[in-house]
This record gives structure tokens, sequence and C-alpha cells, in this order.
């Protein structure tokens, strides 16, 4: 946990005060209670994450569950707003900005997006759905992506169109 926790500080370029930072420290906290031995113990740390968890939501905004799968370099630009799903997963270095909601389509299909490598994501972008999003991927501001998009794409609009990225 603490391993993580400091590669955080480094991702945020040692802003304690970054609201994003804070969210990944609770994030580490939940993940790390998992491990912990004896259930009594273990149920002690869940309460005290759950309470965590709930007060950095409702301060920056920002829901990120400790279920999540996020990979190396993760970084929450510009607070609030942000909603991700608990089945969600995420690559390294992705970056997420305010208003992005990544989630599930339907509560009857309890399956959400699976975020590959260097993959940044617009303010108010919505991801939703048991889609595949590439490597190295910008998803435009207030997109709306449903639909698949492969490696080395742009996902532009309402829904989202798929673009090559041109080098």
């Amino acid at each position: 946990m603490f391993d993580n926790i400091r590669k955080d500080f480094r991702t945020y370029n040692g802003d304690i005060g970054a609201q994003g930072f804070w969210v990944m420290v609770v994030y580490r906290f939940g993940r790390w209670r998992y491990g912990v031995r004896p259930a009594l113990l273990r149920k002690l740390f869940s309460l005290i994450y759950k309470i965590l968890f709930k007060f950095v939501q409702i301060l920056t905004g920002i829901e990120l569950p400790c279920e999540t799968e996020i990979g190396d370099n993760f970084v929450i630009d510009h607070f609030g707003g942000i909603v991700v799903s608990g089945y969600a997963k995420f690559g390294d270095n992705c970056r997420i900005r305010n208003g992005v909601v990544v989630g599930l389509k339907s509560i009857n299909d309890p399956c959400a997006p699976r975020i590959g490598n260097n993959v940044d994501i617009g303010a108010g972008a919505k991801i939703l759905g048991n889609i595949s999003i590439g490597n190295n991927v910008f998803i435009g501001a207030n997109a709306v992506v449903i639909s698949d998009v492969p490696d080395d794409s742009i996902a532009v609009g309402v829904p989202a169109m798929i673009k090559p990225i041109r080098v």
C-alpha cells in the first residue's frame, strides 16, 4: 500500500493538496484492507474505509471504489462529478477529468468498460457498457462512448465517432 501511495504522490508531482491524490490514498487503503488478517481487524478497517470513502466523495465529488482495477500513473485532473464503476478496469498512464462517468450501460448487465494504457479522457465524457477502449486513445470532452474503441484512435461526439490518430 505505501509503495503505491509513494508512486501516486510522485504522479501528482508531490502535491499533497491535489484532490485526486486524496482519492488515490483512500483507494489504496481500500484495496489494502482486503488482505488484512484476522477478519475482525479487516472489518474494522472496512468500516474506516467506508467512512473515508464517503468523506472523500463528498469533499471532492469523486467516486472511485476500491473494487475498480487501475494501473500505474492514474491521474484524476480537475476534481468534481467523477463517477467510476467498481467493475471498470484501467491500464497504465490513464488520465480522467471532471464530469467523467465510466460505468454500466444497464443495471441488468453489470459490466463496465475495460480501458487500455495511455488513455486520456476529456471532461464530461461518458464511457458506458461492456466495451473495450484500446491503448493510446483520446476520448474528447463530452463524448458518449458506447462501443469499442481500437488502439491509436480518437473518440469524439454524441454518440462517439471513432477516428484513427494521424501521425
